[in-house]
């Protein structure tokens, strides 16, 4: 049996924000994440001596990644909320409304990844041009983004992976 798309726990309310302000949220969030990974790769940069973007350009991305992992994983066990999840009062807990663990916040980091990578994977595995590219890309957003509906809690299918359910907090 699911869970209903609103519960509630000795925490309080756990209902789901609506799409709409999810999104929202994701669209303020790539605005630091730009700065932030800005600031990560021009200190990799600096600090490696790069002089040419292929040098170094796997450690690169996983610099990248561990300083994306440490900024999620830091905000959302420690309140549960980055500066654009206060600012749309969103806030993520585990499924149970409790505070989440560092071990459950990396692997929904992790699982938060499927958004994005599977269909950049497609581009040179199937050779596509980057017009295709694009197309898969938004394609494959918009069904991702779907899956909210087809939870009965109102989650994307990486919360519901990772047992983590994002809730509305209010005023």
């Amino acid at each position: 049996m699911s869970a209903p798309a609103s519960i509630t726990t000795e925490s309080g309310n756990l209902r789901a924000p609506s799409l709409r302000r999810r999104l929202a949220t994701m669209l303020y969030e790539s605005i630091i994440l730009f700065g932030m990974v800005f600031i990560a790769g021009y200190l990799f940069s600096t600090l490696m001596q790069q002089r040419n973007g292929l040098t170094h350009h796997n450690w690169l991305m996983t610099w990248i990644g561990i300083v994306l992992a440490a900024y999620f994983v830091w905000f959302w066990c420690h309140g549960g909320q980055t500066l654009p999840m206060k600012t749309w009062r969103l806030k993520l807990v585990d499924s149970n409304g409790q505070p989440v663990k560092p071990l459950r916040a990396f692997v929904r980091y992790l699982l938060a990844w499927l958004w994005f990578l599977p269909p950049l994977e497609l581009h040179p595995l199937l050779g596509l041009a980057v017009p295709q590219t694009l197309a898969v890309f938004a394609v494959w957003i918009a069904l991702w983004a779907a899956t909210v509906w087809l939870d009965p809690a109102r989650q994307f299918l990486h919360d519901r992976l990772a047992g983590t359910r994002v809730i509305a907090v209010s005023k």
